[in-house]
């Protein structure tokens, strides 16, 4: 009888490899059978089984020389196609970057890769991260495993569905307005968007500079600290990489608060729930799986205290102002000159760029190069860019406040559960569906999403958490309690159980 590998957690593969249950070459080759067995799920846009199988064999030949490098050593993994690398193309899922091979590792592939863990490929997702469905990929839709003609929200779509489809313990994501919280929302998985800076950006394609952000996506709490772990940690290569010391996440999670109880984990946790996060747009049934976690929340010793956070609407048109911009900037690279999608024909220079760009990029990644050229050009950069960023200091000194009187912050990810694909044609309702990720986002805040219920139709609904600057071991106790005390994280859905 086959062992069901996928049916592990993270942490439980890693307990049975230092058991000697099983090697990394048989989970490997268990994750690609289930990887190509679920192929129509879009999860994944490149697979390299023979480079997957050569790294399991070095794991087991480790081991077996009584030599590890941690937790994730062996360990199959994969990641978000914004992560360049050397042994896979990187595309961003894009017709621009089709076939491009890098010289060199993005920092967080290269930590995970010195951890030990196996690569399987690269995982699908919008054009360049901008999105939050997947359908803004040049080559395919990744699909809902809940129900597969729904979104799994993006733009970390293909992580999302790779881990919530059981094709994979563990992911790398990237979040910029919500791209890691809202598709682990809506795929019923774990994942956290840590302190801008945490992790290193080196390697990561650039889509908003002062906003992206790497992190990891799997099914527990635990699971996304043994990743979070390996990934974090100062880069001198990434000038926006803090030096800050990397706590224990893994150690945090079991380290019992002051007067705590086993039954009462979270003795003495203020849990801030802002009063914009539960107002008009949110569906019935996510508001109410949402207040039944902060119920279950409250039964753990949590505190719950009412907050108000009364620039959340604000946080939308400033996002779509400063994002923009700064994708107009970074994606100027792209011309057809060194390296990406050349037009095959041009008159001269300027209609060479004018036929590579117009060809290469997709109509969403063309929609925000154009309003960020036009809110950086001259006569609109005081009346909008600049605002914008005013703004924008207004709402991080509005979490300020707010953790004044609380110590996490507690509220849906999604005002909705997945919507069918290809059911939304107006781009300012799709961004609208941001609202409760970008405050945090902007405001560089680390903020989490984990299972806590389902709404219509059987789907799920996440729980955020948001914590004040690095206080992501803070998030991670607080989510890993949540998940001793309740069963949301193992629930599968019925089309994967095989």
């Amino acid at each position: 009888m086959t062992t069901a590998f996928h049916d592990k957690t993270l942490a439980e593969l890693s307990q049975m490899l230092a058991a000697g249950q099983t090697t990394s070459t048989e989970l490997t080759r268990h994750a690609l059978a289930r990887v190509q067995a679920h192929a129509h799920l879009g999860a994944f846009l490149h697979v390299d089984e023979a480079g997957a199988l050569a790294e399991a064999a070095a794991a087991d030949l480790r081991r077996a020389n009584g030599q590890t490098f941690g937790p994730l050593d062996g360990i199959p993994v994969a990641h978000k196609d914004i992560f360049v690398t050397v042994d896979h193309p990187t595309t961003a899922a894009s017709k621009m970057l089709k076939g491009y091979m890098s010289p060199f590792d993005a920092t967080v592939v290269d930590k995970l890769n010195k951890a030990g863990t196996v690569s399987l490929g690269k995982l699908n997702c919008d054009e360049f991260a901008m999105g939050g469905a997947n359908e803004n990929s040049a080559y395919q839709p990744a699909r809902n495993p809940w129900d597969t003609n729904r979104i799994p929200g993006g733009s970390s779509g293909g992580s999302a569905v790779a881990v919530a489809a059981r094709l994979v313990p563990g992911v790398t994501g990237t979040d910029t307005g919500g791209s890691i919280r809202q598709p682990a929302a809506l795929t019923g998985i774990t994942g956290i968007k840590p302190t801008y800076g945490r992790c290193s950006r080196y390697g990561m394609i650039a889509f908003a500079s002062s906003l992206d952000q790497a992190g990891p996506m799997a099914r527990t709490a635990e699971d996304c600290a043994l990743l979070l772990q390996a990934m974090s940690g100062f880069d001198e290569r990434d000038a926006t990489s803090a030096q800050q010391p990397v706590p224990d996440f893994v150690a945090a999670l079991r380290t019992p608060r002051a007067g705590a109880t086993a039954e009462q984990p979270l003795t003495g946790l203020r849990v801030g729930v802002p009063q914009e996060f539960f107002g008009e747009g949110v569906s019935t049934d996510v508001a109410a799986a949402t207040r039944a976690a902060l119920d279950q929340l409250q039964k753990l010793g949590a505190t719950l205290v009412d907050i108000s956070l009364p620039r959340t609407e604000l946080s939308i048109p400033v996002y779509y102002i400063i994002a923009p911009a700064e994708a107009s900037s970074n994606l100027s690279r792209f011309d057809g000159v060194k390296f990406g999608h050349r037009a095959a024909k041009y008159s001269d220079l300027n209609d060479m760029y004018r036929k590579t760009r117009a060809e290469g990029f997709g109509p969403e990644v063309k929609r925000r190069i154009m309003i960020g050229a036009y809110v950086l050009s001259h006569g609109y950069y005081d009346a909008y860019y600049l605002q914008a960023q005013k703004l924008r200091r207004m709402i991080a000194d509005d979490f300020q406040a707010a953790f004044k009187v609380c110590d996490v912050i507690a509220g849906p990810v999604s005002p909705t559960v997945a919507r069918a694909i290809g059911s939304q044609s107006d781009p300012v309702q799709e961004y609208l569906a941001d609202i409760f990720t970008l405050p945090a986002s902007l405001a560089g805040l680390p903020g989490m999403s984990l299972p806590c219920g389902f709404g219509e139709h059987d789907l799920p609904v996440g729980l955020q958490l948001i914590g004040n600057y690095w206080q992501e071991a803070q998030l991670l106790h607080t989510a890993h309690a949540f998940q001793q005390a309740t069963d949301w994280h193992q629930r599968k859905p019925a089309a994967i159980q095989a």
